[in-house]
């Protein structure tokens, strides 16, 4: 029996399964050195990107009449999955082809939907998400960037936002801001494609200290316009359109984790295969063989979900895919911190030397129980939406 948890017949068409072979070997090509390497030298993963686009990975789920593989949210995920398995993770998969292109894709006009969604399905264009600002956080309600319509017919934004991933490398940000006349205290967000080079848009990068060669950003909107066509969907859409967005946005950041924890138990099996202090390899004893056991279990049980959870989403089960998506993020971010955390703990003081590739995963694994959204957010709607209790915040 395999030792990485694999998805069984019965959970995934055969196509799908063959997907992911496809993938798993694109990523084996390129590999955790290839990522480690790219972020010491302050370099992109612009190699395997592009790659993967022209293979028409990251344009699985964009419509074929635009370009794209014509598949669902299940099948971007499997592609985030088995990259992330490899070693090569591309976690802007998460916000460009996910939250951007879905948005694009149900809400654009055919106009919009012409122009940007062919780019995003052979991987020449990328596009950045910004929602999250520094009072606000996990708090939508109190975002305050705010977009004021113009006698032209154009529209000007004020405000910022920050920890924004990527914005260096696309061309455009997804904007969510409120109407000018959004006063009532209810999130009426409206969402505005903005070129990353317009005037009035400045960026600053946060120094993280998270192996990635994605960086993140504090932006800032002073006065900056742009055209009405900027305007993507309704003005007047409400919630609905922007977690349009976010469901998969959840589903991805699910994948994304379930991929490196897939990743830290092979590499913590392998090496407990291997390692011998007493009379037997260590993973004889069970205090190894047991951790890596429920890391096994934890793996496959947040996969499962992940997979209801795109599966609900396809089938345009709103209610029922938001409610599988917060479960399924919460529980491969606990999956993924408990499986570098044992992998870790099975190499000793190996597992804090950076040859052995386990130490550079230990932020990045952590940041799936924070973004893109807190498990403590998780539990609240969880709490309210599936358990009937009161609204606690």
């Amino acid at each position: 029996m395999s030792t990485t948890p694999t998805t069984a017949a019965f959970s995934e068409t055969e196509e799908r399964q063959e997907l992911r072979k496809a993938v798993r070997d694109l990523g084996r090509k390129y590999g955790r050195d290839y990522f480690i390497k790219a972020h010491a030298e302050g370099r992109k993963t612009t190699e395997l990107w592009t790659e993967a686009g022209k293979l028409g990975y990251l344009g699985v789920a964009v419509p074929e009449e635009y370009g794209g593989g014509g598949g669902d949210i299940g099948d971007l995920a499997a592609v985030c999955e088995e990259l992330a398995a490899a070693g090569s993770p591309l976690l802007l998969m998460v916000v460009s082809p996910a939250i951007v292109g879905t948005i694009i894709a149900q809400y654009g006009t055919d106009e919009q939907k012409q122009r940007w969604l062919p780019g995003l399905a052979d991987g020449t264009a990328t596009y950045a998400f910004s929602i999250t600002e520094p009072d606000a956080g996990s708090n939508s309600h109190r975002i305050t960037t705010t977009a004021h319509r113009e006698s032209d017919g154009g529209w000007r934004l004020t405000g910022g936002k920050t920890y924004i991933s990527g914005v260096d490398e696309a061309s455009h940000v997804l904007v969510v801001a409120r109407t000018e006349d959004a006063k009532t205290g209810n999130l009426k967000p409206a969402l505005f494609l903005v070129p990353t080079d317009a005037q009035g848009l400045e960026y600053t990068e946060i120094p993280m200290g998270i192996v990635s060669p994605e960086k993140q950003f504090t932006l800032f909107f002073d006065d900056l316009r742009v055209p009405d066509d900027a305007l993507i969907g309704s003005e007047d859409a409400g919630i609905e359109q922007l977690f349009a967005g976010l469901n998969p946005e959840r589903i991805m950041g699910a994948s994304f984790a379930l991929g490196t924890a897939r990743l830290a138990l092979e590499m913590a099996t392998e090496y407990a295969k291997e390692r011998q202090v007493f009379k037997a390899p260590i993973g004889a004893h069970q205090a190894i063989a047991h951790p890596l056991a429920q890391t096994y279990i934890e793996i496959e049980s947040a996969r499962l979900l992940t997979q209801r959870a795109a599966a609900l989403y396809a089938a345009a089960d709103h209610m029922a895919a938001g409610e599988a998506a917060n479960m399924a993020k919460y529980a491969a971010g606990e999956a993924v911190c408990n499986a570098v955390d044992r992998a870790i703990q099975t190499h000793g003081g190996n597992g804090l030397a950076e040859e052995y590739g386990l130490v550079q995963m230990l932020a990045g694994s952590r940041l799936s129980r924070i973004a893109p959204v807190s498990r403590e957010m998780v539990l609240n709607f969880i709490a309210q939406f599936s358990l009937g209790l009161p609204k606690s915040y």
